[in-house]
């Protein structure tokens, strides 16, 4: 018998529940726009070093990794 141990704060669960795409391949082609947590992150390649810049809720630069955005959750289009 198995418990399901996921909660209301689990990113994964709430992602799943607003149709966002968990566990989906990122696109891999340069500048491809995702969304995650309502913000916009474009992928870039610099130096050999691929990663989604974006801006977090004070507008400053942020920059995260695919595995980051897997575990967050993202969509290909803006949320509601």
């Amino acid at each position: 018998m198995s418990v399901d141990t996921r909660t209301d704060s689990d990113p994964a669960s709430r992602a799943a529940r607003a149709g966002i795409a968990v566990g989906s391949s990122l696109p891999t082609e340069p500048c491809s726009v995702v969304w995650s947590c309502g913000h916009a992150y474009v992928l870039e390649g610099a130096h050999g070093r691929v990663r989604w810049v974006g801006r977090d809720d004070r507008g400053r630069p942020r920059a995260l990794s695919g595995a980051d955005l897997q575990r967050r959750g993202w969509s290909r289009t803006p949320g509601r």
